[in-house]
């Protein structure tokens, strides 16, 4: 299983990017060991977290999420019904639109 994830920088700019960790992967953030953009704009925390089954959908997922204007981004993360350690999970049942 896969997640999808966005990631609040410390500039307030959102990351997105996918896992199958997510605690390992925010910590890699943190850490400076994750991708340039986070490196050079600081990780803050996990907003948001979808699980998929597969690493396709998953990357057909955050294809679909960077192409996103930022306030859909926060429409998105506003949406979720569960929160859970300071962020949103979404547990996506099929690989269709939201």
């Amino acid at each position: 299983m896969y997640y999808l994830y966005i990631l609040l920088c410390k500039d307030n700019t959102l990351y997105t990017g996918i896992t199958t960790d997510v605690p390992r992967r925010l910590k890699e953030h943190k850490n400076g060991g994750g991708g340039h953009y986070t490196r050079s704009h600081g990780a803050k925390r996990m907003v948001y977290t979808e699980l998929l089954l597969t690493r396709s959908a998953a990357l057909r997922r955050e294809f679909e999420i960077k192409g996103l204007r930022r306030e859909a981004k926060l429409a998105l993360i506003k949406s979720v019904r569960f929160k859970q350690k300071g962020f949103s999970l979404c547990f996506r049942e099929s690989e269709g639109n939201i």
